[in-house]
This record gives structure tokens, sequence and C-alpha cells, in this order.
């Protein structure tokens, strides 16, 4: 993938669709370009939040830990960020996210500093932020509710 198809794949992310195209390019080119095999570990739930991830090409699964086992809460497709709960509240990761089972898992690494800084430039990005945010609440609401339903 080049670095015109980079920045047009980050483009279409609601989080950096008012960026300055400049501004896109440059993020592209500080990004790293990373592929995870079938059913390989992005990140592991506890680990250090050094770096958002940006879906290229792929499906991760969002999975947590519980006295019962591992529970798979989302499956995250193109042009959707994982792993910016972490970096944004500097805490340690708050799930796993593996390469789905089917197929590579193809992502942009953002490094926590450059997306910061980023925020900082442009607080239109927070605002984005939060709008992802209050929607995977309300899914995983949603998902507690049919989880609590199904089980009374």
């Amino acid at each position: 993938m080049s670095l015109k198809e980079e920045t047009d794949a980050l483009r279409k992310i609601p989080l950096f669709a008012n960026l300055d195209p400049a501004k896109l390019k440059l993020l592209a080119f500080m990004s790293q370009r990373l592929t995870f095999e079938p059913g390989h570990a992005v990140f592991s739930q506890g680990d250090p939040g050094d770096a958002a991830y940006i879906v290229l090409d792929g499906e991760a699964v969002i999975s947590i830990d519980s006295p019962k086992g591992r529970i798979d809460l989302a499956h995250m497709g193109r042009n959707e960020i994982l792993g910016e709960i972490a970096i944004l509240c500097d805490v340690p990761r708050t799930a796993h996210v593996t390469a789905s089972a089917d197929r590579p898992l193809v992502c942009l690494k953002i490094e926590k500093n450059d997306f910061m800084g980023l925020i900082n430039e442009f607080p239109s990005m927070a605002v984005e932020i939060m709008r992802e945010l209050a929607r995977r609440i309300v899914n995983t609401n949603q998902q507690l509710r049919q989880a609590v339903a199904a089980k009374g």
C-alpha cells in the first residue's frame, strides 16, 4: 500500500476526516503498517497503551477476560480505530485485540505521542473521539442488557 493509499484510508475514518490533507499525509508517513496473521494478538488486556491502530483490511476481535474465560465483545473492521482508550486515559489496555481466525489483519500503528500531538493541534478530533467512545458505550450497554435478559 502506498502513502497515498494510506492517506486515503485515514481520510475515511471520521476521527481524521476533517484534518488538512497535508496533516493526513504526515500522519500516514509517521505510522507503521503492520500485518497480523489470523488469530495473532495485536495487544493484550493489561498491556501498556503505546499506540492506536487503524484497520486497513481484515477484522479484529475485541475480547476481555472474565471469571468464566475470555468473552468476545465486538468485531472491528476496515476504517475503525483500535486501542485509543489506553492512550487517551493513560491506563493499561482494557481488552484483548486479535486478528480474526479467517484472514490477516492489516493496520496502521500510530504511536501515542503522534496521536496526542494531533489531538492537541486539532481539538475537533477530541469531539470525534468522544462520539466514537459514546457509540461504543451504547453498544456495550445493549450487549449487557441482552446478556442479562437471556440469563434471567
